[in-house]
């Protein structure tokens, strides 16, 4: 079960959705690889809330100091459940917009990002570059293989929403056989395995009134 109310953070992910050089694509970021927490994973441009800030607001700022997106040539259209992360103990709320007007982004705050990734949808969508992500302890879920190069591993909380979303949307269906790829070293490090033993709520459906 997820901690008491009063226990749990509150955060924000942006999910912007944009027109770019290979079609309909959605922005992530690849966190630093010396992190210590969380290193090398993809993820939504986002963080915590500060004091008094909606997650819309939470998520446009965040993914402005990361990434240097103008958020004036950002529309938000949507905003899912607050999604329980047992990792960190924090309830996220996906924040969806679309990318009316693009702006140039990169890794504003290299300290943190590693790199800014645009992925287009049609490969996300692709089973080729589908995957079964299996963490140490157990867990399994999906994930997606992004990049230039499609060797960078998105797994975990993101792939989970991802792979929900576009379910939920009949973009893709799940592919519970599709191939399995272990983590690499450096995105496990100071990992806390207790915590990873409850699988992270992307199930949109289940609303836990953690807001």
């Amino acid at each position: 079960m997820p901690p008491e109310e009063d226990e749990t953070r509150e955060s924000a992910v942006l999910m912007l959705f944009g027109e770019g050089a290979h079609g309909p694509d959605l922005l992530l970021t690849e966190r630093n690889h010396t992190m210590r927490s969380h290193p090398g994973q993809v993820s939504f441009p986002g963080g915590s809330l500060d004091p008094g800030e909606t997650p819309e607001q939470a998520a446009l700022r965040e993914a402005w100091e990361e990434t240097g997106l103008d958020r004036d040539g950002v529309d938000v259209f949507a905003q899912l459940p607050p999604l329980w992360v047992p990792v960190s103990n924090f309830a996220v709320t996906p924040v969806l917009a679309w990318w009316r007007d693009p702006s140039p982004v990169s890794t504003v705050s290299p300290e943190e990002v590693h790199a800014v990734w645009r992925a287009p949808l049609r490969e996300l969508r692709d089973p080729a570059y589908r995957i079964t992500v299996r963490a140490p302890n157990g867990w399994r879920g999906p994930g997606f293989l992004i990049g230039d190069d499609h060797d960078v591993i998105c797994w975990g909380f993101t792939a989970g929403v991802i792979a929900r979303l576009f379910e939920f949307l009949g973009w893709i269906e799940d592919l519970p056989d599709a191939p399995e790829h272990p983590l690499p070293d450096y995105m496990l490090a100071g990992r806390p395995v207790d915590r990873e033993q409850v699988q992270p709520n992307t199930e949109f459906e289940q609303r836990r009134g953690l807001r």
